[in-house]
């Protein structure tokens, strides 16, 4: 068993429910110190969820309600973090309800989901809260019966003294338990003991989800709620100058139209405080038609928008200068800036050895040029957001990532006190960085504070791509240095990106190269961006790993053995000292699907097989991919072979499931994602322009499987995204004998189908 000292005080930790006066609810905090709180303040708490806390609630007829901090968008952590408090507590969970906990900033602290690290924050404390938990029924039930503590044990929610013969359920413990103090000391158990944890559940969700509850915020209604829109300027780099809203107004079911601002000059911007356009026209009426119906009647002017500077609050506190530039902005010009400054000196980003000297003297030099374009989101459920704001509070009901970078910003802007800013978290239909960014919440509630009246504020999915947040156009080049026995002396890459560029410095094949140069370049942009899966990691990867088969090739090595080779180097004598990868555990993904796939097996010698492997949130990722050019000459992806070393796995089921979703999005994407831009315009505003992968093509079977060991969780819904891209390029590099280097790759394949 393993010792744990909890931190908490008995007034942060355990919580009496009053309603019964035979229950018992705790609590964890283990990012803030709860304030304490008495038993009306808890009666009263708000129906809303928390971020990074759980409760466990314990009711005399022996049904346990466990709920799960985090918001939930598909990564079905609404079933693993309960599993882990479940199986501390030694519950039945037949007999576990779970619920989401509500969100408060006070008495939770940090309330985030993002960056693959809901399991890798809460694994520990969600252990500490079960097992603190199932200690306090122990004692309990050793001062009722009269016998020594450690000789009370426990199965299934039931309490035992075998050498009495006695036994209770949780439940009939529970008034008694509430009572104990938190013990300074909880056991937790072995891994080895563990039932529920390494097992697979069936999402607590799913029922709901398949027959239609309301769980997402699109469901969301209150009675005397109006609808709300918003129109904002045709084209980044362009603003409001003037508009006319009498025809508008007149139409039926129309209440107001009017402009807001989403931050004004005496808001402190963060990170996360992102508007695409900071002034838009609201159109609030009684339904969503009637509100569709009367935008189309508005008539607007737009004039450019003049340059912008502003100080951008960082995590740390420390403030940058962020240039928004003026123009309409083109593709095109955003390809060739990119070309002309990867020609020019960038920031170096890390140095070992003299790879200058070593490019000079080398036998062969290898070089590549890989660019991507930005992204659209295109979550299933577009944009929305509750809000209803009165003069002294303000609630919101809305699908999002990161209330607790909301709260203080809607508090900031409306003028509140932040503990007057009350969010329920509703499910999510999708999320992948796109509901980190609140400036959706900012509005519906500057137009709820207008219109005097709660208001559901609604995008169309033309209004999320035309009005979105993407992921950066990158750009990279490669250059690898072979000598004259074909070894590879020298690596350098340079990586540029609108607005961020996308090199992780310290990752492979850094620490396995002697000479090795990383730099990076930006263009500052007004078109705005933010997280996207597995943020830079997943072009990264797609041309690191695309790069890496090319010089295995120069190389004469098999793809595979050549990135082992590499491993083992960094492992035995690595270069450099902030390597951030774990050398045998980056070898370990790869020997796992090698040998899954038959890799190397002569029945398998005529296939057009790829690899890729990446290393990102702190877990590995491999994938090999078979591929054939179907009837079309389109390719089609055969099979899917994946391995992942994570840590411990909490749910089977649901981390396959997360891995077959990472493939079959990095496939699509891969092939058709691509918004571009024409003076400010995005491409494409809907998705039958925007193409996106279809039934049909998604691969025909896709194998998971995960390294065994005992290391505590680490992310998983980013990580297998990244080399999905990488393996792609080269399954299609073996089944068309041509090397992409242009996302989308399936623009390059349609050229060639025309020029043939």
């Amino acid at each position: 068993m393993e010792n744990n000292k909890t931190t908490y005080s008995r007034r942060s930790f355990l919580k009496v429910s009053a309603l019964t006066g035979s229950g018992m609810m705790l609590g964890i905090n283990w990012l803030a110190a709860a304030k304490s709180a008495d038993k009306t303040e808890l009666l009263n708490v708000p129906d809303v969820w928390t971020d990074l806390n759980a409760y466990i609630k314990i009711t005399a007829d022996n049904k346990i309600q466990i709920f799960a901090p985090n918001p939930e968008f598909g990564q079905n952590t609404h079933t693993s973090q309960p599993m882990i408090v479940a199986e501390e507590l030694d519950a039945d969970w037949a007999n576990v309800t779970v619920e989401q906990a509500p969100h408060d900033n006070k008495l939770y602290g940090m309330q985030f989901t993002g960056g693959s690290n809901t399991i890798r924050a809460t694994w520990k404390p969600l252990r500490q809260a079960g097992a603190a938990a199932r200690q306090m029924l122990r004692e309990a039930a050793a001062k009722t019966w009269g016998v020594p503590v450690d000789e009370v044990t426990t199965e299934k929610g039931v309490l035992y003294h075998k050498s009495s013969g006695k036994s209770a359920q949780y439940g009939a413990m529970a008034a008694a338990a509430a009572k104990i103090p938190v013990p300074t000391e909880a056991k937790l158990k072995a891994l080895k003991d563990m039932k529920i944890v390494r097992s697979s559940r069936k999402n607590v969700d799913g029922s709901k989800i398949v027959t239609g509850k309301p769980l997402f915020g699109l469901d969301y209604r209150k009675a005397g709620m109006l609808t709300a829109m918003v129109e904002h300027p045709p084209a980044f780099g362009m603003k409001l100058k003037s508009f006319d809203a009498a025809e508008a107004k007149k139409m039926a079911g129309i209440k107001d139209v009017f402009t807001i601002t989403v931050y004004d000059d005496k808001f402190e911007k963060g990170g996360f405080d992102v508007a695409t356009f900071n002034e838009v026209i609201a159109i609030v009426g009684n339904s969503t038609w009637e509100v569709m119906q009367a935008r189309k009647k508005l008539k607007i002017e737009w004039e450019k928008a003049p340059e912008k500077k502003e100080m951008i609050k960082g995590w740390g506190g420390n403030k940058t200068e962020q240039i928004t530039p003026a123009g309409l902005e083109t593709t095109e010009k955003h390809i060739a800036k990119m070309a002309e400054l990867m020609q020019k000196p960038a920031k170096e980003l890390r140095k070992d050895g003299d790879p200058e000297a070593a490019f000079k003297s080398a036998a062969q030099v290898i070089e590549r040029t890989y660019t991507a374009p930005f992204l659209a989101h295109n979550t299933m459920e577009p944009m929305n957001c509750f809000a209803h704001v009165t003069d002294t509070e303000a609630f919101f009901a809305s699908p999002l990532q990161a209330p607790v970078l909301a709260q203080p910003a809607l508090a900031a802007r409306l003028g509140l006190p932040a503990d007057k800013v009350t969010i329920e978290i509703t499910r999510m239909g999708g999320g992948f960085g796109r509901r980190a960014y609140h400036h959706y919440m900012i509005e519906a509630g500057l137009i709820s504070q207008k219109a005097k009246a709660p208001v559901k504020l609604i995008y169309t999915r033309e209004d999320d791509m035309s009005y979105g947040i993407y992921r950066p156009m990158y750009t990279a080049t490669y250059r690898a240095a072979l000598d004259a026995n074909k070894q590879l002396i020298a690596f350098h890459v340079k990586g540029g990106g609108i607005p961020e560029h996308p090199i992780h410095a310290n990752r492979f094949p850094a620490g396995a190269v002697d000479n090795y140069l990383a730099e990076g370049f930006e263009i500052p942009s007004n078109i705005t961006i933010g997280a996207f899966r597995a943020p830079r990691s997943n072009f990264n990867a797609a041309a690191e790993q695309s790069f890496l088969d090319e010089v295995a090739e120069a190389m004469g090595k098999d793809p595979i053995q050549m990135r082992l080779d590499l491993l083992q180097r960094a492992k035995d004598k690595p270069v450099g000292k902030n390597n951030e990868y774990d050398a045998d555990r980056y070898a370990g993904v790869l020997k796992l699907v090698r040998d899954q796939s038959g890799w190397g097996k002569p029945e398998n010698q005529g296939k057009n097989r790829g690899v890729a492997a990446y290393f990102c949130h702190a877990s590995y990722a491999a994938h090999i991919i078979d591929m054939s050019i179907n009837k079309d000459n389109e390719p089609q992806v055969d099979r899917v072979v994946s391995a992942m070393d994570c840590g411990v796995v909490i749910n089977p089921d649901a981390a396959r499931n997360m891995v077959e979703g990472a493939v079959t999005d990095g496939v699509g994407n891969a092939l058709y994602g691509n918004m571009s831009f024409q003076d400010g315009k995005t491409a494409h505003n809907n998705l039958n322009t925007y193409r996106i992968i279809r039934m049909n093509e998604a691969p025909k079977k896709i194998e998971v499987h995960f390294v065994e060991n005992d290391i505590d969780p680490t992310g998983l819904g980013e990580p297998p995204f990244p080399p999905v891209f990488g393996a792609m390029a080269n399954a299609l590099y073996k089944a068309t004998g041509k090397r992409y280097y242009l996302q989308p790759f399936g623009n390059e394949i349609n050229k060639g189908k025309k020029e043939g």
